[in-house]
């Protein structure tokens, strides 16, 4: 039977309860337990695929093709199991099976309620997220107090009671702020968002304070006294210069030891030695180099979570820092390139709409002209292939159905039809539901001989999707006659997935059609981006 750890959160947001909460799974599989991962978002949403990046950060994709929330992104990177549609659900989702059900006329004529309809609903989501595994930590999105996530909460106290003695536990992450015109921490924030979560019968086994400094004990000792928690249960968790670090904070602190005490479970000791070697590694580059990346959430890192993760991923593997410098497209469309010379190597990551977009193909045709190491993915290979086709091919009308429906030179379009993982034909239009439209999860596809594409991957590669708008075949046989190599297709499709420079015109210039920052990890980083870091270590030196 499968033990349940939930997350819950007080005081504010954004407290990093996803990386606390896949910290302490990481140490738990660490010991040997098989550990999977829920994340419960209280939006009423269907899923984020549709919000804003400036709300939301950034949509993670699964390889069954769900678009997630950011978190199942660290819970890929910090455990070993793989994410699915089935680890995330939002508050959206649990009232549409309710309302399916009770249209289909299940609830037999009953007065569909809160409870016992809606917490039975999410009960029944998490048990079947958390099948096949010992272990299930459970996050539970918002902050305790909100109307929005007290169905979730109150799920949760009823599936503990349900599971019965050592089969639930609960760990609480809060904040203790540092005042500094008083010069002291103040926990009383704490204390409240215990109480709130007492008085709706959740008592919490462990609490994890968050500060940008460590927790002196006394302080410990009296959020122990007002929250009724064993003192070795207040864990601080203060700021650390990477998330990789988190880990090995809480294990110093025993939260593991607290967390299986409570679940009546005595596993192997921990052995946390890959997580010190990657810290290690982070903390002594041999090399460092700075990599552009031009987008247009510049200000928003969040929403470049993955991508970001990746490339220090691929900076632990080759010994070097990577530096990430983020350039707004829309100042390069104003004020040209200039601000590009200084960098190793320029990224142009995925993203939708016009806003910028010539911004991002100037950037494209830099990198080209000035043999730059460029890494396009998603949008930023229609950028590339945009901007190859105008300036190479002849086309000099060519552009995106996605940021001019009338261009005369669609290199870009809307494509209606393609096949599914599961082997299914899906047919979409301009009228069809956003999130219906896209191409979603894991495709694999077979890579052209003696490319660079092949150097990087072998024979195939098998990467997840999450865009609408595809290369125009019509098109692409006269951008490979100028000389741009489409390196790899779908099978089914022959839609392009990987578009590149042979090595003698250009030493690393590349742009994929999928999102390969979704299938990096800290363990074993991923070959496009240690290739891409490689190429920007060499440029750095000639």
């Amino acid at each position: 039977m499968t033990k349940f750890v939930f997350v819950t959160g007080g005081v504010v947001s954004s407290l990093g309860k996803g990386i606390a909460a896949a910290s302490l799974a990481a140490i738990l599989e660490s010991r040997g337990l098989k550990v999977t991962m829920l994340k419960l978002d209280p939006y009423i949403n269907v899923d984020p695929g549709t919000m804003s990046p400036f709300q939301h950060g950034e949509v993670f994709v699964t390889d069954d093709g769900a678009e997630t929330d950011l978190d199942l992104g660290h819970y890929e990177r910090f455990i070993s199991s793989k994410m699915k549609k089935v680890n995330n659900f939002t508050t959206g989702q649990i009232y549409e099976s309710v309302i399916r059900k009770e249209r289909r006329g299940e609830y037999l004529g009953k007065t569909v309620q809160v409870i016992p309809h809606i917490t039975n609903e999410i009960q029944e989501f998490i048990h079947r997220g958390a099948a096949g595994a010992e272990i299930a930590i459970v996050e539970i999105g918002g902050t305790v107090g909100d109307i929005e996530s007290l169905p979730f909460l109150e799920a949760a106290r009823q599936l503990s009671l349900r599971a019965g003695r050592n089969n639930a536990s609960f760990v609480h992450l809060t904040l203790v702020p540092y005042v500094a015109a008083a010069g002291e921490l103040k926990t009383k924030p704490t204390q409240h968002s215990v109480q709130k979560l007492r008085e709706i019968g959740i008592f919490p086994d462990a609490l994890l304070c968050r500060s940008d400094r460590r927790i002196p004990d006394d302080e410990r000792a009296k959020i122990s006294l007002f929250a009724n928690i064993r003192e070795e249960g207040v864990i601080s968790v203060w700021d650390a210069d990477t998330i990789y670090k988190i880990p090995q904070m809480l294990r110093a602190q025993g939260l593991d030891t607290i967390v299986c005490e409570a679940l009546g479970i005595n596993p192997k000791p921990a052995d946390l030695s890959m997580w010190d070697k990657l810290v290690y590694a982070l903390e002594n580059p041999k090399e460092e180099i700075t990599i552009g990346m031009v987008g247009k959430y510049v200000d928003l890192t969040e929403s470049y979570k993955s991508l970001t993760e990746a490339l220090r991923h691929a900076g632990i593997h080759t010994e070097s820092r990577v530096n990430i410098e983020y350039v707004d497209s829309e100042e390069i469309e104003a004020q040209g390139t200039d601000s590009l010379k200084k960098f190793d190597a320029i990224l142009v990551p995925g993203g939708f709409g016009k806003r910028g977009v010539e911004g991002k193909i100037k950037a494209a045709r830099f990198a080209r002209e000035n043999k730059v190491p460029y890494l396009g993915i998603c949008l930023g290979m229609q950028v590339a292939l945009i901007e190859y086709a105008r300036n190479m091919a002849g086309l000099g009308q060519a552009n995106s159905t996605e940021f001019d429906p009338e261009t005369p030179q669609p290199v870009v379009a809307l494509i209606d039809e393609w096949q599914n993982a599961d082997g299914k034909v899906e047919k979409r239009d301009e009228n069809s539901d956003l999130g219906g439209t896209m191409r979603l999860g894991a495709q694999t596809c077979a890579i052209k001989p003696n490319t660079l594409a092949a150097e990087i991957y072998g024979n195939v590669v098998t990467e997840r999707h999450r865009h609408r708008y595809e290369a125009n075949n019509h098109y692409l046989t006269r951008i490979e006659q100028a000389g741009l190599v489409v390196s790899s297709r779908t099978a089914t499709e022959d839609l392009c997935e990987i578009m590149e420079l042979p090595r003698d015109v250009h030493p690393f210039y590349i742009g994929v059609q999928y999102h390969p920052e979704f299938k990096s990890t800290p363990r074993d980083g991923h070959p496009l981006f240690i290739a891409f870091v490689k190429a920007a270590l060499a440029q750095k030196q000639s």
